[in-house]
Protein backbone atom coordinates (compact mmCIF):
# COMPACT_ATOMS: atom_id res chain seq x y z
CA UNK A 1 0.00 0.00 0.00
CA UNK A 2 1.54 3.45 -1.25
CA UNK A 3 2.06 5.99 1.78
CA UNK A 4 0.91 8.92 -0.44
CA UNK A 5 -2.25 10.41 0.65
CA UNK A 6 -3.92 13.82 -0.12
CA UNK A 7 -3.21 16.54 1.88
CA UNK A 8 -6.05 18.97 3.34
CA UNK A 9 -6.13 20.90 0.18
CA UNK A 10 -6.46 17.76 -1.76
CA UNK A 11 -2.83 17.40 -3.35
CA UNK A 12 -1.35 14.58 -3.52
CA UNK A 13 1.54 14.42 -0.53
CA UNK A 14 4.88 13.06 -0.96
CA UNK A 15 5.37 9.34 -0.51
CA UNK A 16 7.52 9.95 2.98
CA UNK A 17 9.49 6.29 2.47
CA UNK A 18 10.57 6.92 -1.25
CA UNK A 19 11.97 10.44 -0.43
CA UNK A 20 13.77 8.45 2.78
CA UNK A 21 15.02 6.13 0.18
CA UNK A 22 16.35 8.36 -2.09
CA UNK A 23 17.99 10.55 0.32
CA UNK A 24 19.92 7.44 1.42
CA UNK A 25 21.08 6.22 -1.99
CA UNK A 26 22.29 9.67 -2.35
CA UNK A 27 24.04 9.32 0.98
CA UNK A 28 25.58 5.88 0.60
CA UNK A 29 26.40 7.44 -2.73
CA UNK A 30 29.03 9.69 -1.50
CA UNK A 31 30.51 6.65 1.02
CA UNK A 32 30.76 4.20 -1.75
CA UNK A 33 32.69 6.78 -4.20
CA UNK A 34 35.02 7.59 -1.23
CA UNK A 35 35.99 3.62 -1.14
CA UNK A 36 36.76 3.74 -4.46
CA UNK A 37 38.21 6.91 -4.70
CA UNK A 38 40.89 5.56 -1.97
CA UNK A 39 41.13 2.51 -4.01
CA UNK A 40 42.00 4.07 -7.10
CA UNK A 41 44.76 6.21 -5.33
CA UNK A 42 46.30 3.47 -3.51
CA UNK A 43 46.21 1.48 -6.90
CA UNK A 44 48.08 4.92 -8.03
CA UNK A 45 50.45 5.18 -5.00
CA UNK A 46 50.61 2.89 -2.30
CA UNK A 47 51.68 5.65 -0.73
CA UNK A 48 49.31 8.54 -1.36
CA UNK A 49 47.77 8.80 1.85
CA UNK A 50 50.92 8.21 4.18
CA UNK A 51 52.68 11.10 2.24
CA UNK A 52 48.67 13.12 2.04
CA UNK A 53 48.79 13.14 5.93
CA UNK A 54 52.58 14.66 6.18
CA UNK A 55 51.30 18.36 5.74
CA UNK A 56 50.79 20.94 3.38
CA UNK A 57 52.37 23.64 0.93
CA UNK A 58 50.24 25.07 -0.77
CA UNK A 59 51.62 28.24 -2.93
CA UNK A 60 47.82 29.68 -3.45
CA UNK A 61 45.41 30.95 -1.60
CA UNK A 62 41.73 30.71 -3.53
CA UNK A 63 39.12 33.36 -2.15
CA UNK A 64 36.12 31.87 -4.95
CA UNK A 65 32.58 31.09 -5.13
CA UNK A 66 30.57 28.30 -3.07
CA UNK A 67 28.75 27.90 -5.99
CA UNK A 68 29.71 23.88 -6.33
CA UNK A 69 30.64 23.88 -10.26
CA UNK A 70 33.91 25.58 -9.58
CA UNK A 71 36.25 23.47 -7.41
CA UNK A 72 39.58 25.14 -7.24
CA UNK A 73 41.64 22.03 -7.76
CA UNK A 74 39.76 20.90 -11.08
CA UNK A 75 39.42 24.37 -12.21
CA UNK A 76 43.17 24.31 -11.88
CA UNK A 77 44.37 20.76 -12.24
CA UNK A 78 46.20 20.65 -9.12
CA UNK A 79 46.08 18.20 -6.59
CA UNK A 80 45.21 18.09 -2.79
CA UNK A 81 47.73 19.92 -0.65
CA UNK A 82 48.66 22.20 -3.18
CA UNK A 83 45.64 24.82 -3.07
CA UNK A 84 44.15 26.69 0.03
CA UNK A 85 40.81 27.11 -0.10
CA UNK A 86 38.20 29.90 1.40
CA UNK A 87 34.51 30.10 -0.46
CA UNK A 88 31.61 32.14 0.15
CA UNK A 89 28.33 33.10 -1.76
CA UNK A 90 29.81 35.29 -4.86
CA UNK A 91 33.76 35.56 -3.81
CA UNK A 92 33.40 38.43 -1.47
CA UNK A 93 36.45 40.15 0.85
CA UNK A 94 34.28 42.17 3.60
CA UNK A 95 36.53 43.54 5.88
CA UNK A 96 34.97 42.65 9.27
CA UNK A 97 34.86 38.62 8.02
CA UNK A 98 36.63 36.76 10.70
CA UNK A 99 36.33 33.79 9.15
CA UNK A 100 38.19 34.78 5.64
CA UNK A 101 40.91 36.94 7.46
CA UNK A 102 41.62 34.25 9.54
CA UNK A 103 42.17 32.10 6.33
CA UNK A 104 43.94 34.84 4.67
CA UNK A 105 45.81 35.67 8.18
CA UNK A 106 47.13 31.50 7.93
CA UNK A 107 47.71 31.44 4.22
CA UNK A 108 49.72 34.58 3.73
CA UNK A 109 51.59 34.44 7.99
CA UNK A 110 51.87 30.16 8.44
CA UNK A 111 51.88 28.59 4.99
CA UNK A 112 53.77 31.49 3.22
CA UNK A 113 51.65 31.41 -0.02
CA UNK A 114 53.20 33.55 -3.11
CA UNK A 115 49.20 34.07 -4.95
CA UNK A 116 46.20 34.95 -3.59
CA UNK A 117 43.30 34.70 -6.16
CA UNK A 118 39.75 35.94 -6.04
CA UNK A 119 37.92 33.38 -8.35
CA UNK A 120 34.61 34.58 -9.78
CA UNK A 121 32.65 32.69 -12.29
CA UNK A 122 30.14 33.51 -15.20
CA UNK A 123 26.25 32.78 -14.13
CA UNK A 124 27.05 33.50 -10.25
CA UNK A 125 23.65 33.27 -8.68
CA UNK A 126 24.70 35.76 -5.96
CA UNK A 127 25.83 38.55 -8.73
CA UNK A 128 22.49 37.69 -10.13
CA UNK A 129 20.21 37.94 -7.41
CA UNK A 130 22.09 41.43 -6.20
CA UNK A 131 21.00 43.36 -9.34
CA UNK A 132 17.74 42.24 -8.65
CA UNK A 133 14.91 43.75 -6.25
CA UNK A 134 13.69 40.46 -4.80
CA UNK A 135 14.01 39.79 -1.33
CA UNK A 136 15.74 36.20 -0.59
CA UNK A 137 16.05 36.19 3.40
CA UNK A 138 19.22 36.57 5.51
CA UNK A 139 21.74 36.11 2.46
CA UNK A 140 20.31 39.79 1.50
CA UNK A 141 22.73 41.76 3.90
CA UNK A 142 25.41 39.54 2.52
CA UNK A 143 24.32 40.65 -1.15
CA UNK A 144 24.53 44.33 -0.66
CA UNK A 145 28.53 44.21 -0.77
CA UNK A 146 27.81 43.12 -4.32
CA UNK A 147 25.49 45.78 -4.59
CA UNK A 148 27.94 48.30 -3.54
CA UNK A 149 29.87 47.30 -6.13
CA UNK A 150 26.97 47.96 -8.91
CA UNK A 151 26.49 51.34 -6.95
CA UNK A 152 30.47 52.25 -7.73
CA UNK A 153 30.15 51.06 -11.17
CA UNK A 154 26.50 52.27 -12.25
CA UNK A 155 27.61 54.78 -15.28
CA UNK A 156 28.79 51.65 -16.62
CA UNK A 157 26.45 48.69 -16.03
CA UNK A 158 23.31 50.98 -16.48
CA UNK A 159 24.33 51.29 -19.98
CA UNK A 160 24.28 47.67 -20.61
CA UNK A 161 20.77 46.69 -22.01
CA UNK A 162 21.18 42.90 -22.37
CA UNK A 163 20.52 41.24 -18.59
CA UNK A 164 23.35 38.11 -18.98
CA UNK A 165 25.88 40.76 -20.23
CA UNK A 166 25.34 43.31 -17.55
CA UNK A 167 25.60 40.06 -14.48
CA UNK A 168 28.42 39.14 -16.49
CA UNK A 169 30.08 42.62 -16.34
CA UNK A 170 29.08 43.01 -12.25
CA UNK A 171 30.94 39.70 -11.88
CA UNK A 172 34.28 40.65 -13.60
CA UNK A 173 33.89 44.18 -11.18
CA UNK A 174 33.14 42.50 -8.67
CA UNK A 175 35.83 40.38 -8.64
CA UNK A 176 38.20 43.52 -9.43
CA UNK A 177 36.86 45.19 -5.72
CA UNK A 178 37.40 42.21 -3.75
CA UNK A 179 40.95 42.27 -5.29
CA UNK A 180 41.32 45.67 -4.30
CA UNK A 181 39.65 45.52 -0.92
CA UNK A 182 42.26 42.27 -0.13
CA UNK A 183 44.81 44.87 -0.81
CA UNK A 184 43.16 47.12 1.56
CA UNK A 185 43.92 44.52 4.39
CA UNK A 186 46.62 44.97 7.31
CA UNK A 187 47.57 41.02 6.44
CA UNK A 188 48.42 41.56 2.77
CA UNK A 189 49.87 44.96 3.42
CA UNK A 190 51.97 43.98 6.45
CA UNK A 191 53.52 41.24 4.65
CA UNK A 192 53.88 42.95 1.47
CA UNK A 193 56.48 45.14 3.69
CA UNK A 194 58.54 41.80 4.79
CA UNK A 195 57.99 39.82 1.65
CA UNK A 196 58.37 40.23 -2.13
CA UNK A 197 57.04 37.34 -3.87
CA UNK A 198 53.07 37.55 -2.78
CA UNK A 199 50.93 39.04 -5.13
CA UNK A 200 47.37 39.32 -5.48
CA UNK A 201 45.21 37.88 -8.60
CA UNK A 202 41.51 38.44 -10.17
CA UNK A 203 40.14 35.71 -12.19
CA UNK A 204 36.53 34.82 -13.61
CA UNK A 205 35.54 31.18 -14.66
CA UNK A 206 33.64 30.71 -17.97
CA UNK A 207 31.21 27.42 -16.79
CA UNK A 208 30.62 27.18 -20.42
CA UNK A 209 34.21 26.65 -21.67
CA UNK A 210 35.97 26.04 -18.27
CA UNK A 211 38.29 28.28 -19.34
CA UNK A 212 40.16 31.36 -17.25
CA UNK A 213 40.14 34.83 -17.93
CA UNK A 214 42.89 36.75 -15.86
CA UNK A 215 41.41 40.19 -15.28
CA UNK A 216 44.91 41.31 -15.34
CA UNK A 217 44.12 43.19 -12.03
CA UNK A 218 47.38 41.28 -10.04
CA UNK A 219 48.81 43.49 -7.11
CA UNK A 220 52.16 43.30 -5.73
CA UNK A 221 51.98 46.60 -3.60
CA UNK A 222 49.78 48.65 -2.08
CA UNK A 223 51.35 51.81 -4.15
CA UNK A 224 47.72 52.35 -5.63
CA UNK A 225 45.44 51.53 -3.19
CA UNK A 226 45.21 56.02 -2.18
CA UNK A 227 45.96 57.95 0.79
CA UNK A 228 43.53 56.62 3.15
CA UNK A 229 44.46 53.34 2.47
CA UNK A 230 48.26 52.34 2.43
CA UNK A 231 49.27 51.26 6.14
CA UNK A 232 53.01 52.97 7.11
CA UNK A 233 54.95 51.05 8.28
CA UNK A 234 54.09 50.20 12.31
CA UNK A 235 57.74 50.80 13.33
CA UNK A 236 58.33 53.99 10.58
CA UNK A 237 57.37 57.31 11.40
CA UNK A 238 54.73 58.64 9.85
CA UNK A 239 55.44 60.43 6.45
CA UNK A 240 52.18 62.24 5.50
Amino acid sequence: MSTTENNKNGKAAIDTNVLKLAQSDSYNTLIKNNSQWVERKLEEDADYFTNLAKGQSPEVLWIGCADSRVPANEVTGTKPGEVFVHRNIANVVVHSDMNMLSVLDYAVNVLKVKHVIVAGHYGCGGVAAALSNKQFGIIDNWLRHIKDVYRLHANELDRITDLTQKQNRLVELNVSEQVYNLCKTSIIQNAWMDRHDLEVHGWVINLGTGLIKDLKVTSSNPHNLGYVYEFDNINAVAQH
